[in-house]
């Protein structure tokens, strides 16, 4: 685990405020779509623990705890020179180190609760994550692909999955105005299309369905594929969360179901991996610990794996030995034990947990990457709210406190340009093939490039097409969680 028992109890008794424990460290950021975005917007509805309570008071305590964890605490004003009077929106982000560039990540939340669900995978949503691509070359018509749909969610109860196309939100064509906006309603009626040779068009089939709380399950596919001498392990996982109970506390059930897939794996004979993170945007650590643990050559347990940095301030409230910040290699039976490479399927999506498992296996083994370059984040991020005190407030933060850098200390991806895959492929071949497919336009070049020959084709009913792939069109039908690309509004075009 990243951040130690002991770190985090010092947290607690020192300042008395709810903070995560080392389960609880999340490398995971908010999407802000100019519509829903908390920073900046006046006109959010207030949970009525913010009502009543003066600004001055609730950013005192912002300021308080942002000087002691925020990673560039020593960057920020004096509190005599900020202006206290703010709305506690606009003063978190007043103190945010050069946001959008520098600190691309840090965040404040009006409801600490609905946060802290979002981080375990839980939200109000219909389930279905989508790209946005042109109904045809040049088109002002866009169309929303299934990239797939969340298992035991409504949009999967009604029969959607992948490779389905959607072109209408109840009634109205998505375009490059209104895509960002369609799927926010929680009662939605999709129309489907199809490829004709002009592009993709509406067809009278239509889709309802109606959110609901749902729960993200992070292991989505996987498979042993057979190329004679190479048995090839595939795995589709779109969340780092280790498991939630009924009750919304934190167990081992997801991380678990890996150990159980990777045991497969082993007892399959499996000598190649393609790990599937193209719409993994992050989530918990401890849950990244675990899968590159599964993974890296010749595991040896109680060695270096990556090492923490966190703000001056921080490491002086600590004040604990060095290998506090660090984190070893976990004993994990299931290790695949002697693979020399492994294929990791990424795009822009791809972010935060997500790479810090291709960082962590960078010193010890060949990590071949396929897709799309990611996101672009080395940092990780607390939860802070005021439940100790019974909710004065119910304002949640979500600072940047940590850098993470590997064994051999390096952490190259923290830009825009995050990690340049080794073969740029476009995701952009609709309709998307199903997942373990061996002509799926990702796989089937991780499959090429272990199989050392092309993949044979195979029939398929209808037409393809290669459509242009908006660059911030990734998405998710709930805007404000942490499921999937919620990271793609702050691409820089």
């Amino acid at each position: 685990m990243l951040i130690k028992r002991n770190l985090s109890f010092a947290v607690l008794l020192l300042l008395g405020l709810w903070i995560s424990s080392c389960e609880n460290l999340t490398e995971v950021s908010k999407m802000k779509d100019g519509t829903n975005s908390t920073i900046g917007d006046s006109t959010a509805t207030l949970p009525a623990a913010n009502k009543g309570v003066a600004n001055q008071t609730i950013n005192n305590w912002i300021f308080e705890n942002m000087n002691v964890y925020y990673l560039w605490g020593d960057k920020m004003a004096t509190k005599t020179a900020t202006n206290m009077q703010l709305s506690p929106d606009k003063y978190f982000e007043s103190l945010l180190y050069q946001y959008g560039t520098v600190d691309r990540f840090s965040w404040i939340e009006e409801d600490a609760e609905a946060l802290v669900a979002s981080l375990q995978g839980v939200t109000k949503a219909a389930g279905i994550t989508y790209s946005t691509l042109e109904a045809s070359p040049g088109s002002s018509a866009l169309v929303f692909a299934i990239r797939y749909t969340i298992k035991d969610s409504p949009a999967d109860k009604a029969g959607l999955k992948r490779g389905d196309i959607i072109t209408k939100v109840n009634g109205v064509e998505i375009s490059k105005d209104n895509y960002q906006s369609m799927m926010i309603p929680e009662a939605l009626v999709l129309t489907l299309g199809e490829i004709t040779s002009a592009g993709v068009v509406s067809t009278s089939k239509t889709v309802s369905v109606n959110k609901a709380v749902i729960q993200n399950y992070p292991v989505h596919f996987s498979s042993v594929i057979d190329l004679g001498i190479k048995k090839v392990g595939y795995i589709v996982y779109n969340q780092f969360v280790p498991g939630i109970t009924s009750n919304g506390s934190t167990n081992t059930r997801f991380d678990d179901e890996l150990r159980s897939i990777f045991a497969d794996f082993k007892t399959k004979g499996v000598n190649e991996l393609v790990l599937d993170l193209r719409y993994n945007g992050g989530g918990y650590i401890s849950s990244s610990d675990v899968l590159s643990s599964l993974i890296v050559k010749n595991l040896k347990p109680g060695t270096l794996m990556n090492k923490q940095v966190w703000s001056a301030n921080a490491r002086k409230l600590f004040n604990v030995a060095e290998s506090e910040y660090e984190t070893n290699w976990i004993n994990e039976s299931s290790n695949l034990g002697s693979l020399d490479r492994v294929f990791i399927l990424t795009s822009r999506g791809t972010a935060s947990a997500s790479e810090l498992v291709i960082n962590n296996l960078k010193p010890f083994m060949d990590v071949v990457l396929i897709g799309n370059n990611t996101y672009g984040k080395d940092v990780g991020s607390v939860t802070i709210d005021d439940s100790r005190n019974k909710y004065r407030w119910k304002w949640g933060l979500q600072p940047i406190v940590l850098r993470t850098v590997n064994a051999l200390g390096e952490a190259n991806y923290g830009t825009v340009d995050g990690f340049t895959p080794t073969y740029k492929v476009n995701d952009n071949v609709i309709p998307f093939h199903p997942f373990g497919d061996p002509n799926e336009t990702l796989l089937k070049v991780a499959l090429e490039k272990i199989g050392g020959s092309s993949v044979v084709a195979k029939a398929r009913l209808g037409s393809t097409m290669v459509l242009p792939l908006l660059e911030k069109g990734g998405g998710f039908d709930n805007m404000r969680n942490n499921i999937t690309d919620m990271y793609l509004d702050k691409i820089p075009q």
